[in-house]
């Protein structure tokens, strides 16, 4: 679409970090950093319609909606008329465009809010140099520019090739709104950019992508971590009707980063001749040193790895050993979490094609600027020379930031020379090349004295990391994974050790939604309510008591350096947020309520990417084991809120996902194979488990406390809250995820 208008594109240089310069954090810190300017992201054309790039990717979080509003909020533009126009993947311009750790509003709500105000006094600048009045006698009201006195009006269509000459006034002459004057920013409303496009299939994600021309193609990949293609025969998969050529595909080895691990490519002229010209493929594959890798002996080795005194030292405060050899009673557990797959609806797709040396990409990409820089060093393209057009994306949860899919289109379309092709992978490619969730076997001990305090926390966990797919066999965990729910660890107890054992990775292991937060909190969580019932004590009740005093933590003082990448002194550990959550949702859920037999409530809290959200589920298991879960409270503190009706929606999808993980979901490993081929065996929660009600309790926030995340934090709270709430209904503790295979002992 051609704009016109409010247009103009002004090159910011990259942001660099020299030595002697303060640490960046947020935004700033990350690569290529933030943009403000509204000449990069806003155009007005002359009937008025207002588009504003969103530089996020669209996943179901509703960025394309959240963004928008926040700059035509400044702008003061008439909704009705304002459009949502996806940037390519260039973050030169764009500043930084990776859609990972719920940080998209977090990081640019301050950024789009200049970006629209600065647009705004623009509009006035060219208005009032227009009638040649004075600026202060103009104002911009509802997608027109009022000279105040005389009550003359210009629409902002009018004015945008006059505001598009002018300079972006720097950040301390523009005055933003105050919240009482918002119209658009953490307003009530169930509008979505997308919403009609979706329900109508009207949309256009990575797997709908359509060209003149186009071929299609499918992998067979490697099935074993690190294996190597051998040999293979493609006579019969080149007697399909269809079918236009089959060559094979060099890999990485590992560690692979996100590139392909090769293969055998069948490409065809559509996706069903490819599958099934790969089907019948002779394939003799070298499948190396990870063969010998199943699922029950790994586990072996990570249990009794975390019942060992050791491993790399997280956390060390005050003397826990030796708290724990004097307590008056004494706890232990151990928990143990399974690999998971993304399993996004839509399963990894890219389109791509070569044309006079250079090369065009579409794709359901989480991080188009690595798609791009990898597609670029693998073709030996300059820059310039590579486009990346996000699409959609049919969910994402962190697989659709690793590009391997992107760049094995880009090679096939090269070997078709330069023919569009279309790489598509199936839901059984999506199960067993994925980037799985590490698996985790957690060990837990506390130390009581005679009043019931807790007086020592020993917290070991033992899980692959996801450094190993960026340097050779790393063994512990790497800060960042440190900082999701484990290193800081905010409960008032003079005594703590955590501790890392050594893992090894032997899948490709990557970041999920919520990442290691998720086993971190159902263990500890977990263990909160086991010592709490072994004390006779009320679990809320106790929860509360081991928090302490409302409190700031600095989290480098409590050995998590990294923060989710914010500064400590803006984004402290807020105790008493914590608190707050537990106490609202308690509240709502009437805790403490008479429950009938087999009925039970459970309770989880945990802060994670600068969010507080706590749950009470309510469950109802019969003589069976049969799991009926009819209610679901939860509480977010996520600070001011853009867009309360998508922070609702992302709360209940996290829900569900967690669930999934609670109960039935997880992959398994044979022989170095995942086991799972579709959604028969890799299951998600369907409509018999899912809650029957799901009531999100947001908590009021001013806007001078910083936003926090909202797509992940959901997500750790729902299974710990599940397994308690089935030890209140039962008396029967899991401590292993999913529960499937333990539903009808639980009873």
């Amino acid at each position: 679409m051609q704009l016109t208008g409010l247009v103009l594109y002004v090159g910011i240089p990259a942001i660099g970090t020299a030595a002697d310069e303060p640490k960046k954090y947020g935004g700033e810190g990350m690569p290529q950093g933030l943009r403000d300017s509204p000449k990069i992201f806003v155009s007005i054309a002359p009937d008025g319609i207002v588009s504003i790039i969103v530089n996020r990717s669209e996943m179901g979080q509703g960025v394309r909606t959240s963004i928008p509003k926040i700059v035509a909020d400044e702008l003061e533009a008439d909704w009705k008329r304002v459009r949502a126009v996806q940037a390519q993947g260039n973050e030169a311009k764009y500043g930084n465009q990776d859609t990972d750790g719920s940080r998209s509003t977090r990081h640019w709500f301050d950024p789009m809010r200049r970006c629209g105000a600065s647009a705004r006094v623009m509009l006035e600048q060219a208005a009032a140099a227009r009638w040649k009045v004075p600026l202060d006698s103009v104002q911009a009201r509802n997608h027109e520019v009022v000279h105040t006195p005389s009550g003359r009006k210009l629409g902002y269509g009018a004015l945008a090739l006059d505001a598009a000459k002018l300079e972006v006034p720097p950040p301390g002459k523009v005055k933003l709104k105050e919240p009482s004057q918002f119209r658009y920013i953490g307003v009530e409303d169930t509008f979505l950019t997308d919403g009609q496009a979706i329900a109508t299939g009207k949309t256009w994600y990575g797997i709908d992508t359509r060209l003149p021309g186009m071929l299609y193609a499918v992998i067979a990949r490697p099935p074993v971590l690190g294996g190597k293609l051998k040999s293979f025969d493609a006579a019969e998969a080149l007697k399909v009707p269809g079918v236009v050529k089959v060559f094979a595909m060099d890999g990485t080895p590992p560690p692979s980063e996100f590139e392909p691990i090769g293969g055998v490519v069948v490409v065809g002229k559509d996706t069903w001749a490819a599958i099934k010209g790969r089907s019948l493929l002779k394939i003799d594959w070298d499948d190396g040193a990870h063969a010998s890798y199943n699922s029950p002996a790994f586990r072996s080795e990570l249990e009794a790895a975390v019942l060992k005194p050791g491993g790399k030292e997280v956390r060390n405060e005050g003397d826990t050993y030796g708290a724990l050899s004097k307590a008056a009673k004494r706890i232990e557990a151990n928990y143990y979490v399974p690999h998971f797959a993304h399993a996004s609806m839509e399963c990894p797709a890219a389109t791509a094609r070569i044309v006079n040396g250079a090369c065009e990409i579409w794709a359901c990409t989480q991080s188009p600027q690595a798609a791009h820089d990898r597609v670029a060093k693998r073709l030996d393209l300059a820059a310039d020379k590579v486009t990346v057009n996000v699409t959609l994306l049919g969910g994402g949860f962190g697989r659709k930031s690793k590009q391997d899919f992107v760049v094995e289109a880009a090679l096939v379309s090269k070997e078709m020379g330069g023919q569009p092709v279309k790489l598509t992978w199936t839901r059984e490619d999506d199960l067993h090349h994925d980037y799985f969730h590490t698996v985790c076997a957690q060990h837990l001990e506390a130390g009581l004295d005679a009043n019931g305090k807790v007086t020592a926390w020993l917290h070991r966990t033992a899980e692959p990391t996801i450094l190993s797919i960026f340097a050779p066999d790393p063994k512990t965990l790497a800060p960042f994974e440190l900082g999701l729910g484990l290193a800081g660890m905010p409960y008032a107890i003079p005594n703590v050790r955590i501790e890392n054992p050594e893992a090894t990775a032997h899948a490709r292991i990557g970041w999920l939604r919520s990442v290691n937060n998720i086993q971190h909190a159902f263990a500890a969580q977990s263990f909160i309510a086991e010592i709490a019932q072994a004390q006779g004590r009320d679990h809320r009740d106790f929860l509360i008591e081991l928090l302490g005093p409302d409190r700031l933590i600095d989290p480098s003082k409590i050995s998590d350096g990294w923060n989710h990448g914010e500064s400590p002194e803006r984004y402290p550990i807020n105790v008493g947020r914590l608190r707050k959550v537990v106490e609202r949702v308690t509240q709502e859920a009437q805790w403490g309520r008479k429950m009938g037999s087999g009925q039970g409530l459970g309770l989880a809290a945990h802060y994670s990417f600068v969010t507080y959200v706590a749950a009470v589920i309510e469950v109802s298991v019969d003589p069976t084991g049969n799991l009926v879960i009819p209610r679901v409270d939860i509480a977010v503190d996520c600070g001011p809120t853009v867009n309360p009706d998508r922070v609702r929606s992302q709360m209940e999808g996290a829900c569900v996902m967690g669930l999934s993980q609670a109960v039935v979901s997880e992959i398994t490993f044979k022989n170095g194979r995942a086991e799972q081929d579709n959604f028969h065996q890799f299951e998600v929660v369907r409509m018999n488990l899912a809650p029957k009600k799901i009531v999100v309790h947001i908590m009021p926030s001013a806007y001078d406390v910083p936003l926090g995340g909202v797509g992940e934090p959901g997500v750790p709270v729902v299974a710990p809250a599940l397994m308690n709430a089935i030890a209140a209904a039962t008396g029967k503790r899991i401590r292993q995820l999913p529960l499937r295979a333990q539903l009808a002992q639980v009873s």
